[in-house]
């Protein structure tokens, strides 16, 4: 015990030894790191370390360390190879657990493993020097001092300048988010003054939330991974937020701050790019229009391109009778207007000829006349084909595309065989007649368009809107200006300049120059009754010019009641009427009579079979003929069988 205590005591005279009395200026202390203890301190030290406890410390030194342990260790491993060393990068914390940095001088005690630290305030000494810097200047003059007070003053101002000037918002951060200055720009950008944003979070401030309205976790931050990583970071699609809570679109840089090696900031450069969204909005805007008129305008050049390898007379209607005369007067008082028109007539009788005629002689000339033909539409396309759809409407919609109204837009929309419109669509219609406005199939924006309606058809519309199968508030839109094409048969006057312009036509569509029809085939033509209309005088012009062997035409088989024999139109009367008039007296019958007869005869057949055609009980049947004898004569009339299949039979 006593050699305990003996060691003890001159342990106690070394320690004030080296604590050089207790009113050491500075904070001084004795550490042992193996024993991780803190053996003495002198007052400075206690006061500063808020130590009451006495010494030594029964709580390890280590616990006063913070995160810079690791530095701590280094630290006393040098002191201890090298029995002195110095640092300015610690941190000591004292009761309260505040963090304080240290400058420490530290000396190995001679024969111990003991440490004597001797401990300055680092912000405190860097404050003292900076006074005596001061005083150095002072001293050097009074002329001098002002001197650098001015070069500091017009730095500073200068820098004002810069800042003010800046059309960027300009802001600086301190290392721990918080705002340290900002430029004019800044505020008028974000609205708020630099009282408002010194000294506070920038980031909850103003940059809190992504531009969908989604959090912003601070450590996902650009701007803040700059005091982790010490990198530049550039963000050029990003928001801050106003003062009032709209959202500005911006670009920024942000770039890390150092001072003496070590990382104490960042200061971030941003631009309002409100004005260039908007410009790039209204650039994609107008490339998105012009990508629209460009296909419209494809569309439209395909559609001409099929009328001009038609070779369609749109200009002209030939003939002299009094029906076309009373034609082309209803034509030159409806073409100037903007009424719609509803052409009536037998197939064949030349009703897109007319439409086209008042395309012409109308105001929307300059326009294209965009023609439907509603029966060769399928029934599940046709508001597709009416109105366009967008991309994945449907199956098989891999695009955009403009309907046929779209394409008519500010011209004239030729609706050829009406009558087969699905009633189901034909309200859609009504309402486009009435308002002039649709939305694509798959879409729900409302377009607007300018267009001229003229609608066509060989079906008796009224029959139809008594069975239900036409909507009649639809036929008065259409039916607005009414005109009948005239059968040829009721125009046969008509029939030689029809021939001769057709036969002009033939003979430069096949190259065979110099083919003429005699006159005393003018007298046959004239005597046919043309059940196929127009259409079938053109075909049968072009056919003969084909087979024609000595330039001269000949329609001599027309009045036996078979085509000519490059023909494959049906006889027009039964077999047995055929014998007759071969070899009875119903050869006394005009051709003319026996064409009328034999096609009453089909009527009467189909109304009595209810517009069956085959089988048994058929039409067929009861005229002793083959189906598709019937089916051929039908054709070449313009006769629809369907239409007989409500009729109840006529005794």
């Amino acid at each position: 015990m006593h050699a305990e205590q003996a060691h003890r005591v001159a342990d106690s005279s070394v320690m004030d030894s080296a604590l050089m009395g207790g009113y050491a200026p500075l904070a001084m202390m004795v550490v042992d790191p193996f024993k991780d203890q803190l053996v003495a301190a002198n007052q400075a030290a206690c006061q500063w370390l808020c130590i009451d406890d006495p010494l030594p410390l029964v709580t390890p030194f280590s616990h006063r360390l913070s995160a810079s342990l690791p530095l701590w260790v280094s630290f006393t491993d040098e002191v201890l190879a090298r029995s002195a060393a110095w640092s300015d990068d610690l941190v000591l914390l004292d009761m309260q657990r505040q963090p304080y940095r240290v400058e420490v001088y530290a000396q190995r005690i001679d024969d111990t493993s003991q440490l004597l630290l001797t401990l300055i305030d680092r912000h405190k000494a860097e404050q003292q020097r900076a006074k005596a810097e001061l005083g150095r200047q002072h001293r050097q003059g009074e002329v001098g001092w002002q001197r650098v007070e001015q070069v500091f003053e017009r730095i500073e101002k200068q820098n004002q300048l810069i800042l003010s000037a800046a059309g960027e918002g300009i802001y600086g951060l301190d290392a721990e988010g918080k705002t340290t200055f900002v430029n004019p720009a800044a505020e008028r950008i974000l609205g708020w003054s630099t009282d408002d944003m010194v000294g506070h979070d920038a980031h909850i401030m103003f940059h809190h939330t992504h531009a969908d309205g989604s959090h912003f976790p601070v450590q996902q931050c650009p701007i803040h991974a700059s005091f982790s990583d010490g990198q530049v970071h550039h963000v050029d699609n990003e928001v801050f937020w106003h003062k009032n809570g709209e959202a500005i679109p911006v670009e920024y840089t942000s770039t890390p701050i150092f001072e003496m090696g070590r990382l104490v900031g960042a200061v971030v450069l941003f631009r309002d790019i409100r004005e260039r969204k908007r410009a790039e909005q209204q650039l994609r805007d107008a490339l998105a229009e012009v990508e629209t008129l460009k296909q419209r305008l494809e569309l439209e050049n395909e559609y001409l391109q099929e009328e001009i390898k038609a070779e369609l007379n749109h200009r002209d209607i030939v003939g002299n009778s009094p029906a076309v005369a009373k034609l082309i007067k209803q034509i030159e008082m409806v073409a100037p207007t903007s009424a719609n028109v509803l052409i009536s007539g037998e197939s064949g009788t030349g009703k897109e000829l007319i439409a086209r005629a008042i395309h012409a002689g109308s105001t929307r000339s300059d326009r294209p006349l965009i023609r439907v033909n509603c029966a060769a539409i399928p029934r599940d396309l046709f508001e597709s084909e009416f109105f366009g759809h967008v991309k994945g409407a449907f199956t098989g919609a891999v695009q955009d595309r403009p309907g046929r109204f779209e394409l008519a837009h500010g011209g004239t929309l030729f609706l050829d065989e009406v009558g087969e419109i699905p009633l189901e669509l034909q309200s859609k219609l009504l309402r486009v007649l009435q308002d002039q406005q649709f939305e694509r199939v798959g879409d729900n924006r409302t377009r607007e368009v300018d267009v001229r309606v003229i609608a066509a058809t060989n079906r008796e519309l009224r029959e139809m809107i008594d069975e239900g199968r036409f909507r009649e508030d639809l036929y008065f839109r259409l039916n607005v200006f009414p005109i009948d094409s005239v059968p040829l048969r009721n125009r046969i006057e008509d029939v030689p300049l029809l021939a001769r312009h057709f036969l002009h036509r033939a003979c430069l569509k096949f190259n065979k120059p110099g083919v003429r029809i005699p006159p005393a085939q003018f007298e046959i033509l004239q005597r046919y009754p043309w059940p196929g209309n127009i259409r079938e005088l053109e075909n049968v012009i072009e056919r003969q010019v084909i087979v024609t062997q000595d330039r001269r035409l000949v329609f001599d088989d027309l009045l036996l009641g078979e085509p000519p024999r490059s023909l494959k139109h049906s006889s027009a009367l039964t077999s047995d009427a055929r014998e007759n008039t071969v070899n009875s007296a119903a050869a006394l019958l005009t051709e003319h009579a026996l064409s009328q007869q034999q096609r009453e005869s089909t009527i009467s057949a189909l109304t009595q079979a209810r517009g069956k055609v085959s089988g048994a009980g058929g039409a067929a049947e009861l005229l002793g003929i083959k189906p598709t004898t019937l089916a051929s004569r039908l054709n070449k009339w313009g006769i629809e069988a369907r239409e007989f299949r409500q009729r109840k039979t006529k005794l």
